[in-house]
């Protein structure tokens, strides 16, 4: 039988050249997470099913959902994680009594989900999450919507290629009971899903689908909602919600985004849902704005008391994001600022076994080598010279280490530059 040399649908291999780009994500994600006093934590691939299907929506929580069997090939009531909201707030659940607040934590690392791959969207895919516990005022919503601009400023995104979108939970909710007087908790939670398809949905299909929860009536109250593009514009179609306590936060939110020279990059976004059944508070997308790639490219929001669950009677408030390795990274080829990182390339140094040479011998000096911090591949099979810097060359090696026999008896050994032609005699 032969088996395929490709991976997994929906999956990726990464070689080098590419992992070096990966890496410059995830290396620019933690620097900045930690510039914020941020600190890593990293939980287990595997969670109990039930905390998916509580709080992560029909979808992640059902559909998506890659549930694992035991040896007997039955339900083991273990799933794959396909995100990690639940799973950090179980661990700050654990330490809630003992750690000091707030707390700031942020994790990368990869996820599952058994959805159809489509471009730029695979089954498994990496994210950053980073999150602020034990918090409840909107310093921590600040902090954290500061923390997603400066994540895009950090990777030298132009000015106008960005926009961070912005909603809330409680506007929402407000809009449900004080304009729609809704009172039934389904309903609210079948609407809320229904408008999180809002962009996707034609007007009339989204119309017949208001026909089924008996709303048809309350169509153009939900079509000015959701088209509503400043709170200017909420406050003078929806005199009522511009009273609320909802709102009052919301308009604090976005004065002081405005003061600390975000202005230009926020903008408020009624038909912004967010479909996690967990959020309760500010909800946010950052989108591209590159009229060929015009995409969300990571969310959030608040989403207090989902500990809960974990049996933890206090209300433990919370707020965090989450941008993916494949959005970014679209992003970022978009809007060409990868040419400078693919092109960038650390010093390396190869060091080939040539001919009369002990392998003893050249094990030494690429320890010595080693230990003064320099990087060192070193060959295991002997090469003449011209083969040797070829093959050096071509793999994008700054130097070339040469240890003749008559060098040896100098006690020296040869450091060949690569890019100049420069060649330097060192001591052993």
């Amino acid at each position: 039988m032969q088996i395929p040399n490709t991976p997994p649908k929906g999956t990726s291999d990464w070689f080098p050249e590419e992992f070096k780009v990966r890496k410059y994500i995830f290396d620019t994600w933690r620097q900045v997470c930690t510039s914020y006093g941020f600190e890593e934590y990293l939980g287990p691939l595997v969670e109990s099913t039930d905390i998916w299907k509580a709080k992560s929506g029909e979808d992640v929580g059902g559909s998506e959902l890659t549930q694992i069997t035991n040896r007997n090939g039955e339900l083991d009531g273990l799933a794959i994680r396909p995100e990690m909201t639940p799973s950090v707030t179980r661990m700050v659940s654990r330490k809630w009594k003992e750690i000091d607040k707030p707390i700031k934590w942020f994790s990368i690392t990869n996820f599952y989900r058994n959805e159809k791959p489509q471009k730029w969207r695979n089954r498994e895919f990496w994210q950053l999450n980073a999150d602020i516990f034990g918090e409840s005022s909107v310093n921590a919503d600040s902090e954290i919507l500061t923390l997603s601009l400066e994540l895009m400023r950090a990777f030298k995104a132009p000015k106008g290629s960005f926009s961070l979108k912005l909603n809330h939970r409680g506007l929402i909710n407000d809009l449900f009971s004080l304009v729609l007087e809704l009172d039934d908790e389904e309903t609210e939670r079948n609407l809320m899903r229904l408008l999180d398809k809002y962009a996707k949905l034609k007007k009339d299909v989204f119309e017949d689908e208001l026909e089924k929860l008996w709303l048809r009536w309350e169509a153009q109250v939900l079509h000015d909602f959701m088209s509503a593009r400043t709170i200017t514009n909420l406050q003078e179609s929806f005199v009522s919600l511009a009273w609320s306590e909802s709102f009052v936060e919301f308009t604090s939110i976005m004065k002081n985004l405005e003061e600390l020279w975000y202005g230009d990059e926020i903008e408020f976004a009624g038909d912004l849902i967010r479909g996690f059944d967990y959020y309760d508070g500010i909800i946010f997308e950052v989108f591209d704005k590159n009229p060929e790639n015009p995409r969300a490219l990571f969310g959030g929001g608040r989403y207090n008391g989902l500990a809960k669950i974990f049996g933890v009677k206090e209300n433990i408030p919370a707020i965090g994001f989450a941008p993916g390795d494949e959005t970014m990274k679209l992003f970022l080829e978009g809007h060409n600022l990868l040419d400078e990182i693919k092109n960038t390339h650390t010093p390396k140094y190869y060091l080939p076994m040539l001919e009369g040479i002990d392998f003893t011998q050249l094990q030494k000096l690429a320890s010595t080598l080693r230990l003064s911090g320099k990087d060192i591949n070193l060959g295991l099979s002997v090469k003449k010279l011209p083969k040797a810097v070829k093959y050096a060359d071509k793999n994008n090696y700054s130097h070339v280490v040469i240890l003749w026999e008559q060098e040896i008896e100098k006690g020296k050994y040869i450091m060949k530059d690569l890019k100049t032609g420069e060649e330097e005699n060192i001591s052993l």
